[in-house]
């Protein structure tokens, strides 16, 4: 059975520990270890994380398979989108799984959510960064009918890495 659950600030510990195992198995084999560890350090700390959950635009899910936390889905609207992207628009910002759960489509669950969430707050088009590297993610995102729209560049540390700005409408 999955289970999709909103986070609240007595999730930091566990949001902390699958945002950092997540990010770490998808991106490890990609990126040096200094790196890795700097923005592991800066972007999933308990204080920044208490941050972004606190922030009345931004959400954070978590994914259950059988009692089991799997992924976590993060987006912003509004005045928290990392993009100016207008304000019609939803930002998936962050949407991971863990390996051992992946290719199980929970990935188009969090998804789902995403647009059903973009639907209640009357936005009309949701987007994304993927690193331009991550072909996996991409056929991913353009099987759910993403489509490229623009680009931009996100830092790892000492590294300027490319992302992709896809996008698509609801459905």
């Amino acid at each position: 059975m999955v289970l999709v659950r909103e986070c609240t600030l007595v999730d930091v510990a566990a949001l902390e520990k699958i945002s950092r195992q997540t990010f770490s198995e998808s991106f490890a084999d990609q990126n040096s270890p200094d790196d890795l560890k700097n923005y592991l350090a800066q972007s999933f700390n308990p204080d920044q994380l208490t941050l972004e959950l606190s922030d009345s635009n931004s959400a954070f899910y978590f994914i259950y398979v059988a009692d089991q936390l799997a992924g976590y889905l993060k987006v912003n609207f509004d005045n928290a989108q990392t993009e100016k992207m207008g304000a019609q628009t939803l930002e998936v910002q962050r949407i991971y799984i863990l390996s051992a759960f992946k290719h199980q489509g929970l990935g188009t669950h969090l998804i789902h959510k995403a647009s059903e969430l973009a639907g209640q707050l009357h936005k009309h088009r949701i987007w994304l960064g993927v690193w331009e590297h991550n072909q996996p993610a991409r056929r991913f995102y353009e099987h759910l009918g993403f489509q490229v729209i623009s680009d931009h560049i996100f830092t790892l540390g000492q590294s300027r890495q490319r992302d992709l700005i896809m996008a698509r409408g609801l459905i």
